[in-house]
């Protein structure tokens, strides 16, 4: 497995500046070790059309939490076959949402945040885990601007919270703008839940549209009280070496 040193991590963000630039060093040096998680929100239509015009055989997954909207799956059949790709569909572990929902409920998600962790936790986290476990490197569509936990986040990372892989996030200093912008300039195929009011998608019964003058990710688990809500796929962990 390739594993790389804080003092090399630092030196990528040091020379390289665009997405572009980004994507063709990953396709260079990690692929096929490395794969795009995507939720299939804006963000992941662009940074997946890069990708594929860097390197068609670029590796996409996705997490399939059991309650996603039907738009979602509607986009990844667009997706599959437009560019003729393949998506791996990553499922969580059967037993463990059974004992889950024998125990708490279907939708204990709304009863508490403790609860509504857990749940992100079996259907999201843990497929992650397992997916990332088999991987040198991971992109994502993080952008500075979505939330204030994002706002020191680097395009290149050591991802500690996932066995110190490399983890890239190509479009991490773009604005709502510009990933707006980009779809309408190649007519990319994006999820129609964006044109519902939808700028941040998750699974169905824990997200909203947004209202006039919200922050883009306020649809997100909106009955939480507090701002920094996360669901625990990009939670960074402190390196404890």
């Amino acid at each position: 497995m390739t594993r790389f040193t804080q003092e090399q991590v630092d030196d990528l963000n040091l020379k390289i500046k665009t997405a572009e630039e980004a994507l063709q060093w990953v396709s260079d040096n990690l692929h096929p070790k490395v794969a795009k998680a995507s939720s299939f929100g804006a963000e992941d239509a662009v940074v997946m059309d890069m990708m594929l015009k860097i390197n068609p055989e670029f590796r996409f997954f996705t997490l399939d939490t059991g309650r996603l909207p039907q738009e979602t799956y509607d986009i990844m059949d667009v997706l599959r076959k437009k560019y003729n790709i393949t998506i791996e569909v990553l499922f969580p572990d059967t037993k463990e949402v059974q004992d889950m929902v024998k125990e708490k409920g279907l939708n204990l998600f709304y009863e508490s945040v403790e609860n509504r962790k857990l749940c992100c936790e079996i259907r999201k986290v843990h497929p992650m885990n397992k997916m990332l476990s088999t991987l040198d490197g991971w992109i994502t569509g993080l952008r500075r601007e979505q939330t204030k936990i994002r706002e020191d986040v680097t395009m290149f990372q050591i991802d500690h919270g996932h066995g110190g892989i490399l983890k890239i996030n190509p479009i991490i200093d773009w604005t709502w703008d510009q990933i707006q912008e980009h779809i309408k300039k190649y007519d990319l195929p994006y999820n129609s839940l964006l044109d519902k009011g939808y700028p941040s998608i998750g699974c169905e019964p824990c997200t909203r549209p947004i209202k006039p003058g919200e922050d883009i990710r306020a649809g997100r688990w909106w009955w939480e009280q507090g701002e920094h809500k996360e669901c625990g796929l990009h939670i960074e962990r402190k390196n404890e070496d």
